[in-house]
């Protein structure tokens, strides 16, 4: 037994310890199990408690019907300009100074004038022109083949064929000229002429026969010769009968600094400068002394405006036009600048003016972004009392349209709900100027366009330098896009043709009735555009002679009264850029055939009513004598 009892003690706790084992490890599996069943339990009721509450049930709703609004059909009229420059006589060609230097003055130059020099009843013309730089002379000696650029002045003979007259008016005079003013400044019945330049400026009075002399020095009126002045005009800012000058100035500029900047263009050689690179300016006011003399009275005229930063000149001015805003009696001035905000100054009748850009809504655009600004006008060009301002901005910024709304000195851009805005982003616009071209007693609006740099689609392949001026025609408040642009097969190829567009201008040339243009350029030949529109509709043109007002009636306003349309608008010449569109005022009617009534209001505040006037013909007023 001795032997068997260890044995079978031992068997037996094999067995046990093999038993334990397996009892253990089948609690062990059903632990896991239960706790498996715990968690996916776990999980379930997490899930249950956090899942996100179920949507809602849709409810259908029956939509509200939407009104698509569809584009107006127009047909715009059929109106061909004929390129006549060559075949009427023309044959000036702009002188710049290029020489590949690249100062920024060559790219700005190319203003024009219409006006009646020698009072015969039609429009004569004027070409600014430039000239080479002093220190290129050398290289561009006069032969017998050629003649220094000076001025060019055209005598037209009643139909629009025009003879150069230069040599001997006195105008033939080298400069380098930018921008004219044209008014009778001393009331002895003959219109003289201001000239804006790159240093001293000129003016001619007009003597006669054909014939001008330079007066500058002795009207003291020639500015300060390290200036440059670009656009200018004539107005009575003071009412007291005769005409005062405005001149507008651009950048403080030099051959030295302009060369040591180093402009460059990318991946390219020199540059034409940038004004942001340029300080401001101060532009001038001269005040008319009567006596042949003027006094400059800008800075006591509140004209000069600082950056109240830096205190320096703000104004970078290239375009300039007038009108009574706030019709309160007072003509006030409104400048387009250059990278820097416009400049709205309200005469206050004082002999001041306040400036209000900011205020009234023109200085900026609808970001409050400064824009590139060139040239200006301003209108009533819609059937209300409404004024529109039209200014020509660089490429890619649209041309601005103030318009002023109740308050007659507050306005808001509507360049885009016009339909301008959209269809002039691209282009680089100078001359802008409002015109009747088809005689519909709607004011249209004309742009020369070109850019600054020869090379530019090189770097901006949206750019060209050569651009097509635009037309757009003013199709009525009542279409949903107020100004169309006017295609080639309504307008001919013609007017349509590439060029470096800079000053711009109107005036009938052919005494017809209608208006044709004219359009400068930067170094090249003018494009003369004679209007031959052919849609029989009826018009009047006005020739008025001020007597207590000034002598050109600048800034008067005529209103034509006929069925339920009444038409307002200016004397005023000075508009566009550097350029001066003829003094009468030309109002299409359409397809009316009489007028009710004609009533002018002079500069002066007093009116004068004209009964049973003639269609389709001059109508010449002279200003009643104070009773």
């Amino acid at each position: 037994m001795s032997d068997k009892t260890p044995a079978s003690v031992s068997d037996f706790d094999a067995e046990t310890e093999e038993r334990d084992d397996a009892m253990i490890g089948t609690a062990l599996r059903w632990s896991l199990v239960v706790f498996g069943v715990i968690g996916v339990i776990g999980a379930v009721v997490a899930f249950v408690l956090t899942r996100p509450a179920p949507p809602p049930p849709v409810k259908e709703t029956k939509l509200a019907t939407v009104e698509i609004r569809e584009t107006s059909k127009v047909d715009i009229p059929r109106v061909p300009f004929t390129d006549v420059t060559e075949s009427a006589g023309i044959h000036f060609r702009h002188e710049n100074g290029a020489r590949g230097k690249k100062l920024l003055p060559e790219t700005m130059g190319g203003g024009c004038a219409f006006f009646d020099f020698d009072d015969d009843g039609d429009q004569d013309l004027l070409f600014v022109n430039g000239q080479p730089w002093p220190w290129d002379k050398e290289s561009d000696k006069e032969t017998e083949e050629t003649r220094p650029a000076t001025l060019a002045l055209y005598r037209n003979d009643g139909t629009g064929q025009f003879e150069d007259v230069t040599k001997d008016s006195g105008l033939d005079m080298s400069l380098y000229g930018m921008g004219a003013a044209v008014g009778d400044y001393d009331r002895d019945g003959r219109i003289d002429v201001f000239v804006s330049a790159v240093g001293t400026n000129h003016l001619f009075h007009n003597e006669g026969a054909g014939k001008f002399r330079d007066v500058t020095g002795e009207a003291e009126i020639a500015g300060a010769a390290d200036e440059w002045s670009s656009s200018c005009g004539w107005f009575d800012y003071d009412s007291d009968g005769d005409l005062d000058l405005f001149v507008c100035n651009y950048v403080k500029w030099s051959r030295e600094f302009d060369e040591s900047q180093g402009f460059q263009l990318t991946g390219g050689g020199r540059a034409y400068g940038r004004p942001q690179n340029f300080e401001g300016t101060f532009p001038y006011l001269y005040r008319n002394d009567g006596d042949g003399k003027f006094t400059e009275v800008a800075e006591a005229g509140g004209l000069h405006v600082r950056n109240p930063a830096t205190n320096v000149p703000i104004a970078k001015s290239l375009g300039v036009t007038f009108a009574d805003f706030d019709e309160d009696g007072r003509i006030d001035v409104i400048v387009a600048n250059d990278t820097v905000q416009n400049l709205l100054f309200h005469n206050q009748g004082d002999g001041s003016f306040a400036e209000v850009g900011a205020i009234a809504g023109v200085a900026f655009d609808m970001s409050g972004n400064a824009r590139g600004a060139m040239g200006i006008d301003a209108a009533r060009f819609r059937d209300n009392d409404a004024i529109g301002i039209a200014i020509g901005n660089f490429s890619n910024e649209m041309t601005a349209l103030y318009v002023s709304h109740g308050d007659q000195m507050q306005f808001m851009d509507e360049a885009i709900s016009t339909g301008l805005g959209p269809n002039t982003r691209l282009e680089l616009t100078f001359g802008v100027f409002y015109f009747d071209y088809d005689l519909d007693g709607r004011l249209d609006l004309f742009a020369a366009n070109g850019h600054l740099e020869e090379d530019i689609n090189r770097v901006q392949p949206s750019q060209q330098y050569a651009q097509p001026p635009q037309l757009f025609w003013n199709c009525g408040r009542e279409q949903e896009t107020e100004f169309l642009p006017v295609p080639s097969e309504n307008c001919g190829d013609d007017l349509l043709q590439p060029m470096v567009g800079r000053g711009s201008a109107y005036a009938d040339i052919d005494g017809d009735g209608d208006l044709d243009v004219l359009v400068l350029t930067s170094g090249q030949v003018p494009r003369l555009l004679r209007n031959d529109q052919q849609l029989g509709h009826h018009w009047l043109r006005f020739k008025l002679t001020g007597s207590c007002s000034n002598p050109n009636a600048i800034g008067a306003w005529i209103e034509v009264h006929f069925g339920e349309n009444i038409v307002k608008r200016q004397v005023m010449p000075t508009r566009s850029y550097l350029s001066q569109s003829e003094l009468p005022v030309t109002i299409g009617l359409g397809e009316s055939d009489s007028v009710d009534r004609v009533v002018v209001r002079w500069p002066d505040a007093t009116t004068q009513e004209l009964q049973e006037v003639p269609v389709d013909t001059v109508v010449a007023v002279e200003q009643a004598a104070e009773r």
